[in-house]
């Protein structure tokens, strides 16, 4: 049975930083892209980075880019989320994915991020 996941989430004031993770439980976990969601209520999830299978390729949304850094370490089945500079409009549940074929085939849970002074 795979089961991702997630921790690492809280509260924080603007511009500070938060860092979440993800582990993998019942996959190969290095066959599988990785990627963070982050969703709001009555939303639909908002893609938010990706990372290769050895973690050499990264892809951010525009929204994100140059705050946060994707990683993954294989050895661990583990993906990060490095979120740094952030702002309230990041406060969002952030889930982590297992993408194959262009699509994510397994989600997690998620754990919520509140950006707040």
């Amino acid at each position: 049975q795979v089961q991702l996941v997630e921790s690492g989430g809280g509260l924080v004031q603007p511009g500070g930083s938060l860092s979440l993770s993800c582990v993998a439980y019942g996959l190969n976990f290095n066959d599988y892209r990785m990627s963070w969601y982050r969703q709001t209520p009555g939303n639909e999830p908002e893609w938010v980075a990706l990372i290769s299978t050895g973690g050499g390729t990264t892809t951010y949304a525009d929204s994100v880019k140059g705050r946060f850094t994707i990683s993954r370490d294989n050895a661990k089945n583990t993906v990060y989320l490095q979120m740094n500079g952030l702002k309230p409009e990041d406060t969002a549940v952030y889930k982590c994915t297992a993408v194959q074929y262009g699509r994510p085939v397994y989600w997690g849970q998620g754990t919520q991020v509140t950006v707040s002074s």
